[in-house]
């Protein structure tokens, strides 16, 4: 991304287990210079027009598209720290009760993290707040208690086994409270174009690294926030679908912000943005296109003599994609039909090749206690093109 600046911070020295060791503390964003070039300045406006046509064209129907948006930027987020899981499971994970320590129980709670992070848009931001996303964020998580949900009091660092030879020594807890209480304050204005606030606030969190793990996916819920708070969005596009599919100048740009080079790393966050728009747009036109291939592909069931017009599986067309996993139980109850009537319905789909059945162990995890539940397939696969974006397989 360009040459290194001036370091926007300084390095103090602390002990880590009887050594010594050099620690990043961070400017405060309060008596940083964030002025912008007017190149970059453009960039932003891109971004944010770009947003807000994307938010337009969303159909009024759009709680099914934005529940779609919040799992394609859960899912990249996951898959930015190395988590990966079939889309099937994931899917099937964040519709069980309680928290699954898996792959994809985490990325169910990654997505989880998000959705609560943009129902609280018109709450200010808080350090209470984060903790509270935190520990959604890694409720099916193995580590203890002091570490979920709380700001860590222990030394952090990033790469390497430990701050003998990281990439970076973050922070030393003593300083945590300040470099928070800045970065809210920060985050709580109004008078900042929101992309490039979304980009300081995202890299000075990284920086601050305020918690024992997770950190990374905490910083993108932040991303997802602030859009949603400053442009009034129901929901944000999936900005870390585009951040993942070029990590490689991510990591960089996070780099450059803390050597002095915001404006370069907020440049080049804002193109992000405008992918993300874009991105958002074509699953629209993704869904709708697959809303034609469901009708067309049920006319045709049963032998090509169609469903009836009246039958329960044309409603339960409407669940999709709000639902991308359905049981019996839960068209029974959003639709008012009987459990046999939500059993056939969800059969004729699966007959029509629209839903696919999936057998889960029951609460007990006893053999032979399977719930059954059923997905579909096309939508699994238009919320599944992080793969694809970030180079990694479905």
């Amino acid at each position: 991304m360009g040459r290194q600046v001036q370091v926007a911070g300084r390095e103090i020295e602390v002990v880590w287990r009887g050594r010594r060791v050099r620690a990043f503390v961070p400017e405060l964003l309060a008596g940083r210079n964030l002025d912008l070039t007017p190149t970059t300045l453009r960039k932003v406006a891109r971004a944010e027009a770009e947003v807000a046509v994307a938010a337009a064209r969303m159909p009024e129907q759009y709680a099914p598209l934005a529940r779609l948006l919040l799992r394609a930027e859960g899912t990249a987020s996951s898959y930015l720290e190395g988590i990966t899981a079939d889309l099937a499971d994931v899917v099937l994970a964040g519709a069980a009760s309680g928290a699954e320590q898996s792959p994809a129980g985490w990325i169910a709670a990654n997505l989880a993290a998000v959705t609560d992070a943009v129902a609280a848009a018109d709450t200010p931001l808080t350090a209470e707040l984060l903790c509270t996303w935190h520990a959604t964020l890694l409720a099916g998580s193995p580590l203890g208690p002091r570490h979920v949900g709380q700001i860590r009091s222990e030394q952090g660092w990033i790469g390497g086994a430990s701050p003998l030879d990281a990439a970076l020594v973050t922070p030393p807890p003593d300083r945590l409270d300040a470099l928070l209480e800045d970065l809210v304050t920060y985050a709580n204005r109004d008078d900042v174009d929101p992309v490039a606030q979304a980009a300081v606030v995202h890299a000075q969190f990284e920086v601050i690294h305020p918690f024992g793990d997770g950190n990374g996916r905490i910083g993108r819920v932040l991303i997802s926030w602030l859009l949603a708070r400053r442009m009034a969005l129901v929901t944000p596009p999936p900005v870390s679908l585009r951040l993942a599919a070029d990590r490689d100048g991510y990591l960089s740009g996070l780099t450059l912000f803390r050597l002095g080079g915001h404006d370069r790393w907020i440049g080049w966050f804002a193109d992000a943005v405008s992918g993300a728009g874009a991105a958002q747009e074509a699953l629209v036109r993704e869904v709708e296109a697959l809303h034609r291939v469901w009708h067309s592909q049920l006319s045709r069931s049963r032998q090509g003599r169609g469903v009836r017009r009246d039958a329960l599986a044309w409603r339960v067309l409407d669940l999709l994609p709000s639902h991308l996993a359905l049981s019996s139980a839960l068209v029974s109850t959003r639709l008012d039909a009987s459990a046999r009537a939500a059993t056939g319905a969800l059969a004729e789909l699966d007959s029509a090749g629209i839903l696919i059945r999936h057998a889960r162990p029951g609460p007990t995890g006893r053999p032979g206690r399977r719930a059954i539940v059923y997905v579909c397939p096309s939508l699994l696969e238009a919320t599944g093109s992080v793969r694809s974006a970030a180079g990694g397989k479905r």
